[in-house]
């Protein structure tokens, strides 16, 4: 089917804040005694942020604060850090305003809808999206394709008709789940997982991205 829509993640393909979401939870788990501090990436990327605290709450019990508080800990440390030195990664505002001129742009994000709205309006970004949909709302995270299927029809779209692209490889297999072509965009450390491998197009940035390849696959 010709795409005629397309859905973006965020964190780690448009902004550059995964080792922002590492920082926070080292500072904010190792304080609980979780011993992240070895750990050189986030080995639960892509994840919603309550799956991540259950995920190391289960690892590593702690005394003190709840799950649900630690969740806003780390919420507003991300939010914070994004503030204070987040950065567009290379071609993201290039790769919105190329899909833009083919379709309705939506963001479909792991990320809780407050941090959403805090991190796109820090980097105005948040009118270039005609919908926002955060598997907070979803009763499954990625890899389940809840949130890509949410995103597709807030926007009216098929979701055979939707491009995502994506630098997870949870995000990845949402995607193909949903039944969606996927750009992928790992970081060089993740290229060998056999999730990329599924994927239509895979770019080491989104400064590769060709806007011939986008218009054979919207039918231009």
């Amino acid at each position: 089917m010709t795409l005629n829509a397309t859905l973006f993640d965020m964190d780690g393909l448009l902004i550059d804040s995964e080792i922002l979401w590492h920082q926070a939870e080292v500072e904010i788990f190792g304080a609980l005694g979780v011993p992240l501090e070895d750990a050189n990436e986030r080995s639960t990327k892509g994840l919603f942020v309550g799956e991540v605290v259950n995920y190391w709450f289960e690892q590593y019990p702690w005394h003190g604060p709840s799950p649900d508080v630690v969740v806003s800990m780390l919420l507003q440390r991300v939010g914070d850090l994004v503030e204070e030195k987040g950065v567009l990664l290379p071609g993201a505002l290039r790769a919105i305003e190329l899909a833009a001129e083919r379709g309705p742009v939506a963001l479909a994000s792991s990320t809780p809808i407050a941090l959403i709205e805090r991190s796109l309006s820090h980097f105005g970004l948040r009118d270039r999206f005609v919908t926002l949909s955060s598997a907070e709302f979803e009763p499954f995270g990625k890899p389940h394709p809840s949130v890509f299927l949410t995103a597709a029809a807030s926007i009216g779209a098929v979701p055979t008709s939707c491009l995502v692209f994506e630098d997870s490889a949870a995000g990845v297999l949402a995607a193909k789940a949903g039944r969606m072509t996927v750009v992928a965009v790992p970081v060089a450390a993740d290229r060998h997982l056999p999730a990329f491998g599924l994927a239509d197009l895979v770019l080491s940035s989104l400064d590769e991205l060709s806007p011939s390849w986008l218009d054979a696959a919207f039918g231009r």
